[in-house]
């Protein structure tokens, strides 16, 4: 779980620092810096998987083209910064597999990790590690690194757990060419660190950890690669798999029918809290009454989901039964509900934790659908008010949209506004991205002291929006009343009885 990101000399994000909760909305116009901050992530996640070339190069520019590995690095004019640094402080899982199958358990779970890169054209490939550190977080100091509202002894003491009185694990010492990074062992029996040219480096070294003599850098490095941008592609969702296709969804959407399949043929589906031990066919129909309730919260036009096994041919195609008892294949769907259903049977994949990016997801959705779409959103993240568990796994979800109809509906602890601004440094101008919170919430004290916006600055219309999680009170206190059934409604300021139109609508005066 990502809770804080440092970003500096990267795309247009300088001296970025952003806080993350396990839900959050970031919102502004095209161009600003919304994917940039996304690609930062991946970027990271990619450095703990990849060799520095091929992690620079798995990053796409803004036509979907592998990235000009020089394009990464910050611009003012014709020249370039020639180095960036990220920094991320991360809750890692306890317990994990290194790549040979032994078990790994991490001493600590509350981390952050800094790597900065330099561009040195001598270089092959052009890129230098300059700094890599990995060090702890201890629990007495979590209150002032986890700032957002959670149940502190039911969920912070089930997230962060172990403690650390020596250095870090990983730290890099001298200047230029006599850089050494050394690799600290926290397993059993300790050793000796593993000292390590860093000039002659052609990846991190938090990525070459695979045994259990590193457990928590392994599990570091586990945390990581679980970062994932989803760009949901229609087309992707609507494909039946080969029934020996991998069994979770990739970042296109694709192994949609083949991921429901294998969670429908457990013997008992990851997140199944029943207590008695159920056959495979019981846990199948409990599976699929649960995806076809969330299915219901979106749209009524459908009384049932399954997957089609067509053994001659060996393809697994995804059903849905229409409210009159038509079946239709997923080809049949519309975009929006491709895209919802996939995102609800991946909240019902407990045993895939980690961190989903998520661009626009109001992408084919009807407004009066958005509320369901934040809710699932919101599920898929761990509940920070309950102990993390198979049944409560360490997830969050990070969504951009420049949507006014979803922004309207986000509680405003949820929120996070980028804007470009113009900026002077060395006596350059140019424009980066600012990340600003809304005023009075928990980002809002944070020690740094964020830029803050007001809900009336964000690109919105007045819409009284049904709460996305009533249930999640610490979130939707704020600002908000109940309609005739109930139900909880955010009233913004403007009048205006037309929300979704692009243009204000004139109204008599008062």
């Amino acid at each position: 779980m990502l809770t804080r990101l440092k970003v500096n000399g990267f795309k247009n994000l300088v001296d970025v620092d952003v806080r993350f909760g396990p839900f959050t909305c970031i919102t502004g116009a095209n161009g600003v810096g919304k994917s940039n901050l996304f690609d930062a992530i991946a970027f990271l996640s990619a450095l703990a998987d990849k060799p520095l070339i091929d992690a620079a190069k798995s990053i796409r520019d803004d036509e979907g083209r592998a990235s000009d590995i020089r394009s990464l690095f910050h611009r003012v004019g014709d020249s370039y910064a020639e180095e960036m640094s990220l920094e991320a402080e991360m809750i890692v899982p306890e317990k994990g597999v290194d790549d040979l199958g032994q078990e790994a358990k991490a001493k600590i779970t509350f981390l952050r990790y800094l790597v900065k890169i330099g561009f040195r054209p001598d270089k092959l490939g052009g890129l230098e590690l300059l700094n890599e550190e990995l060090s702890h977080i201890n629990l007495g100091a979590a209150s002032q690194h986890i700032l957002f509202p959670h149940k502190v002894g039911a969920w912070r003491y089930s997230a962060v757990k172990g403690r650390r009185s020596g250095g870090a694990f990983i730290s890099t010492e001298g200047e230029g060419k006599e850089r050494i990074i050394e690799l600290h062992t926290d397993g059993e029996g300790g050793g000796r660190p593993r000292l390590i040219l860093a000039a002659n480096l052609p990846r991190t070294v938090l990525s070459t950890v695979n045994a259990a003599e590193n457990p928590t850098v392994l599990m570091a490095k586990r945390e990581m690669q679980s970062w994932r941008i989803l760009r949901l592609e229609p087309s992707a969702l609507r494909r039946p798999d080969d029934i020996t296709a991998p069994t979770k969804l990739s970042a296109d959407g694709s192994h949609l029918a083949a991921m429901l399949h294998n969670l429908a043929t457990m013997e008992r589906y990851p997140g199944d809290e029943s207590e008695n031990s159920d056959t495979a066919s019981v846990s199948s129909t409990k599976l699929y009454i649960r995806l076809f309730e969330r299915l219901s919260q979106f749209s009524d036009e459908f009384s049932g989901v399954s997957v089609d096994h067509d053994e001659k041919r060996g393809l697994l195609t995804l059903i849905l039964t229409g409210a009159d008892g038509t079946n239709h294949s997923a080809r049949s769907l519309s975009d929006g509900a491709l895209r919802f259903l996939a995102l609800a049977v991946l909240e019902l994949d407990r045993e895939t934790p980690g961190l989903f990016c998520l661009e626009e997801p109001e992408n084919g959705i009807h407004p009066e659908r958005l509320p369901a779409m934040l809710l699932l959103l919101r599920e898929i993240a761990t509940n920070v008010t309950k102990p993390v568990s198979l049944n409560n796994p360490l997830r969050q979800v990070i969504v951009n949209t420049h949507s006014p109809a979803f922004v309207a509906q986000v509680p405003d602890d949820c929120l996070l506004a980028v804007e470009s601004v113009e900026t002077m440094e060395n006596g350059s101008r140019f424009r980066s991205a600012r990340f600003s919170c809304l005023a009075d919430t928990w980002r809002h004290d944070a020690p740094e002291k964020p830029a803050t916006v007001t809900r009336d600055s964000l690109p919105s219309y007045p819409n009284p929006a049904v709460c996305a999680e009533p249930d999640h009170d610490e979130y939707c206190d704020k600002e908000l009343k109940k309609d005739a059934a109930g139900n909880k409604q955010r009233l913004t300021a403007r009048n205006d009885p037309h929300p979704f139109l692009p243009f204000p609508v004139e109204t008599e005066p008062e």
